[in-house]
């Protein structure tokens, strides 16, 4: 069955599935002093090697969380309250504003208003984006300039429902020259372009998106970066994440990374499946329209629209067909209302209520894309017959 859906969760490589399997066999407490504590503590290292790897980051930066979610709530709450311990004797340090892209994923989003409505003196601003789905730099700017105290950066490295990279490197410079700190959720990225945690102060990952197991992921933090815990209780992870560390997860986590490190032929061989689709949807549907098209893009990611039809009838009929995408983000494809990333970028509700996303990965063929097409191909046309009928 063609499974295009890479972007909600991508299915487990073996050599996760192998390496969860032998830390599921072992006894031992990572805390634990003696030798099956030290065995399980070993795997736990090796992942974060693994994972700061990824990131390009040291290994003391990666904290291991449930998942991304996680990860950008201990950012973004771990950030303003970190900043409010260390403003007393840093009156500059204090976190009053938040400049989140107005495309985020609903972790950062709803996270970011929770804190403004929680946090005294904490202002939340959205930031447009381009009809491309580009953060508008000049608008970055102009927030960074305004109003007094730190602000706190949110963006995507790349967006989960279209694709398209943002310019992160350029998005720092601006962040550093006005002191403000940086939160980059590089889920949808990791494993497709290169990272650089340098660039940021936080950086959260996820397991099961690059094809390691769900509840496992990751916030990587820069090293002066403030951060105050929010599950507390023993002190593991240097008391920043309490808890007893999910072995089997955290082990799946690694070896997905190392098998993506492993491969550097991956990304080309996606992208060209990818790339095949798109020429192949256009060719047979010419109506169809593809967002984000000529702004640089995720390889594996494609958003399309089919005027006239509506995204929950296509994924369904898709669905008939054995064949499997999305009609936007997993965590909001149940929703009704069109899409915001879409509404963002200024696409219209009846095109953007039309739109699926389709998206590849690391064990996609050229048939998974064909079947989406073809799929496609024939509820087109029994949506014209009973027009003409």
């Amino acid at each position: 069955m063609p499974y295009c859906d890479h972007n909600a969760t991508a299915p487990l490589r073996p050599l996760s599935r192998d390496a969860m399997a032998h830390a599921l066999g072992l006894t031992g407490n990572p805390s634990s002093v003696h030798a099956h504590g030290r065995a399980a503590r070993a795997v736990v290292e090796q992942a974060r090697d693994r994972v700061a790897k990824l990131a390009h980051a040291k290994p003391d930066q990666v904290i291991f969380t449930s998942g991304a979610t996680e990860a950008n709530g201990l950012a973004l709450w771990g950030a303003v309250e970190g900043a409010i311990d260390r403003s007393v004797t840093e009156k500059s340090a204090r976190i009053t504003r938040l400049f989140v892209s107005a495309i985020e994923h609903s972790s950062v989003l709803k996270t970011a208003e929770a804190v403004a409505e929680r946090v005294a003196g904490v202002r939340l601003e959205l930031l447009p984006v381009t009809a491309n789905g580009v953060l508008d730099l000049e608008a970055l700017r102009a927030a960074l300039r305004e109003g007094k105290g730190r602000a706190l950066v949110a963006v995507m490295a790349a967006n989960n429902e279209t694709g398209v990279i943002q310019p992160v490197a350029e998005i720092s410079r601006l962040c550093r020259e006005a002191g403000a700190l940086l939160l980059v959720d590089a889920v949808t990225a990791a494993g497709k372009i290169d990272l650089d945690a340098g660039l940021c102060d936080y950086m959260a990952l996820s397991a099961h998106k690059l094809g390691g197991p769900q509840g496992a992921g990751a916030l990587v933090v820069g090293e002066d970066a403030p951060l105050a815990p929010q599950m507390t209780g023993g002190g593991q992870q240097k008391g920043l994440r309490a808890g007893t560390e999910n072995l089997s997860g955290i082990a799946g986590f690694g070896a997905a990374v190392e098998s993506v490190l492993a491969d550097a032929g991956e990304r080309g061989r996606v992208a060209s499946v990818r790339d095949r689709f798109e020429r192949t949807l256009k060719a047979r549907l010419a109506d169809a329209v593809i967002f984000g098209e000529s702004a640089p893009r995720l390889g594996n990611t494609s958003n399309v629209a089919l005027p006239g039809l509506a995204s929950q009838n296509i994924v369904i009929a898709l669905d008939l067909d054995g064949v499997m995408v999305s009609s936007g983000s997993s965590c909001s494809s149940g929703k009704i209302a069109p899409s915001h990333v879409l509404s963002a970028m200024g696409v219209v509700d009846d095109l953007a209520g039309a739109s699926i996303r389709v998206s590849f990965g690391w064990n996609s063929t050229d048939l998974d894309g064909d079947a989406v097409v073809a799929s496609l191909e024939k509820l087109a046309a029994r949506v014209r017959a009973r027009a003409a009928a």
